[in-house]
C-alpha cells in the first residue's frame, strides 16, 4: 500500500512537470519529493518496529520451551502473536478458529447454540465442543461473562457434545512465568469439575497445534480424551510437564 502511494506521488510529480505552470513545477515536485521520503522512513520504521516484535516473540518462545524453537514462519507470525497476546476476543476467537481448521477439525459458528463462540466436531466421530473463547489479564474467574455462556450451554447441548473453554490468561505475562501460575481460580475448578466442562489455556493450545503440525502427537485423539474427561482444566497449573499436569498426551 505504502509502494502504491510512493508511485502515485512520482507519477502525480512528472505529471506536473509537464503540465503546470512553471511557477508552479518547482514546489508540486519538492513536496511531492519530501512526501516520498516521509513515505519511506514510515515504511522502514513499521519494517522494524515488525522484525523486531518477530524477534522477540521468537525469544519468548524459545524461554517458555528452554530449548531453541523452529523460526516462526511469516505466515504464522500473526497467528501466533493474536493467540498468546490478543489485543480483542474477538480477534482471538478469528484466531483460534483459523487453528482448529488448520488442524482439521470441523469448526463452526454457534449456528444452533447461540451461547457458544464456535462449534467444534471431531472428523468422523459424534463428538463435538461447544467452544467459549475468552482473554483475562490474570486468572479467569468463576463471574466471568463466558463462564455464564457456558453453563447455558450445559441446558441446550445435545448428547454427544461437552463444554471446552479456551482461554488466553495471564496476556501480560512473559510466557516463561505463565507455567508457574495459576489460571483458574479455585472457585471456578470446583464448578468446572461439578458441571464436567473442560479448560485449556492459548498457550497450551498453542504448543499442540505446533507439537500436530510436526506429526508429534495425534491432535483428534487428545481431543477424544478430553472429551472423556470428567471436568478440570489442561492445565491448571504449570509442572514440569508443559502440557498438562492432569494429562499425558497421546503420542502417534
Amino acid at each position: 500500500m505504502l509502494g502504491l502511494l510512493q508511485l502515485l506521488l512520482a507519477v502525480f510529480a512528472i505529471y506536473s512537470a509537464l503540465k503546470f505552470p512553471e511557477e508552479l513545477k518547482l514546489f508540486v515536485a519538492l513536496g511531492c519529493l519530501i512526501a516520498m521520503l516521509t513515505v519511506s522512513r514510515f515504511e522502514k520504521r513499521k519494517s522494524e518496529k515488525k522484525t523486531a516484535r518477530k524477534s522477540f516473540l521468537q525469544s519468548e518462545i524459545d524461554k517458555a520451551s528452554k530449548k531453541e524453537s523452529t523460526a516462526i514462519k511469516d505466515q504464522d507470525f500473526f497467528t501466533i502473536e493474536s493467540l498468546l497476546w490478543p489485543k480483542s476476543e474477538l480477534l482471538l476467537i478469528d484466531v483460534v478458529h483459523s487453528i482448529f481448521r488448520d488442524l482439521g477439525f470441523k469448526i463452526s459458528a454457534g449456528i444452533n447454540h447461540q451461547s457458544v463462540d464456535r462449534v467444534v466436531k471431531i472428523p468422523e466421530t459424534r463428538i463435538a465442543f461447544g467452544v467459549q473463547i475468552l482473554m483475562s489479564e490474570g486468572e479467569v474467574e468463576g463471574n466471568h461473562p463466558k463462564i455464564s455462556r457456558a453453563l447455558q450451554f450445559e441446558k441446550e447441548k445435545k448428547e454427544d457434545e461437552k463444554s471446552l473453554i479456551i482461554a488466553s490468561t495471564h496476556i501480560h505475562l512473559p510466557l516463561s512465568e505463565r507455567n508457574q501460575v495459576s489460571h483458574i481460580s479455585k472457585e471456578l475448578s470446583h464448578f468446572l469439575n461439578r458441571h464436567n466442562m473442560s479448560l485449556i489455556t492459548t498457550h497450551h493450545l498453542y504448543e499442540l497445534w505446533q507439537k500436530a503440525k510436526g506429526g508429534e502427537i495425534d491432535i483428534f485423539e487428545f481431543f477424544e480424551r478430553v472429551y472423556s474427561h470428567s471436568g478440570d482444566t489442561f492445565p491448571l497449573r504449570g509442572t514440569g510437564n508443559s502440557y498438562s499436569p492432569l494429562f499425558d498426551l497421546p503420542a502417534r
